[in-house]
């Protein structure tokens, strides 16, 4: 298995080896994978840090040293925090969004494979304590940053993200790697009885008629949930679900509600 890093803002990875295939989530910036197979001009990839696999063209492939693998798997590394910024030497410089990873970040640069980058924005601190009271206070503080975002099926990034990449990327903020997936997401955590007990941060989490996990939002307020639907929206939830004021009626069954942070 050759491992691999994303060194573009975000790359598809696809359900099948074609660019006409359905997209079932991102690369953002400064994540890792390994290639399990190639074909053609596409690599079958497994991305390191939620186990996901898919397919990606091999011309966005940027292959790295299993040293360099081990040890970007062996710590958190920091993650932008701006909406948009750039990483940038003498001859390149790329977009980076927010949530993605700075490999190696000393605070001036970061490393990617063999390259060096200089990076001047604003990033988390992974060393910093982890108290839940200021995990809540970036979580709201990142979530209105998703605000409007556009709703798209496999994304990750504030310019196209759906309901399940969207708490994944605000739970990496601080510190918490969560799946990819609502039906996996849902693994996490305690029950929270009561919609009236949720606080700042919970996950709430929906079902259809089947009785299947389909949609996840995060709790940002009393009553409000934060979650992907057409765009990243605050609507408001109830032991019911989710109600669309525009609409006048209920979009979302919730299922369960559940605690990831430390009281």
């Amino acid at each position: 298995m050759t491992p691999g890093i994303c060194a573009l803002s975000a790359v598809p990875v696809r359900a099948e080896p074609s660019d006409k295939a359905e997209q079932v989530t991102q690369l953002l910036f400064g994540e890792c994978y390994t290639v399990l197979q190639s074909q053609g001009k596409w690599h079958r990839v497994q991305v390191a840090a939620d186990d996901y696999v898919g397919w990606v063209d091999h011309l966005q492939h940027t292959p790295v040293t299993p040293d360099y693998f081990a040890a970007w798997a062996a710590q958190d590394h920091p993650r932008v925090l701006d909406v948009v910024q750039t990483v940038s030497d003498e001859a390149t410089r790329i977009p980076v969004l927010l949530g993605s990873r700075l490999p190696f970040f000393d605070g001036m640069t970061l490393q990617l494979g063999d390259k060096a980058f200089f990076f001047n924005g604003t990033a988390t601190n992974p060393g910093a304590p982890a108290e839940p009271a200021r995990q809540v206070q970036l979580l709201r503080k990142m979530g209105h940053l998703y605000l409007k975002a556009p709703y798209l099926w496999g994304g990750k990034g504030v310019f196209g993200v759906d309901c399940s990449g969207l708490v994944q990327q605000l739970y990496g903020l601080v510190g918490v790697q969560l799946r990819r997936d609502a039906c996996q997401q849902i693994e996490h955590g305690q029950p929270v009885d009561f919609v009236t007990q949720a606080r700042p941060g919970d996950l709430a989490f929906f079902d259809n008629a089947e009785g299947r996990i389909v949609h996840v939002g995060m709790v940002l307020d009393e009553g409000l949930v934060l979650h992907a639907s057409g765009e990243v929206r605050l609507d408001p939830l109830d032991h019911h679900g989710i109600y669309h004021r525009g609409r006048q009626a209920y979009s979302h069954k919730l299922r369960l509600i559940k605690r990831l942070l430390g009281e």
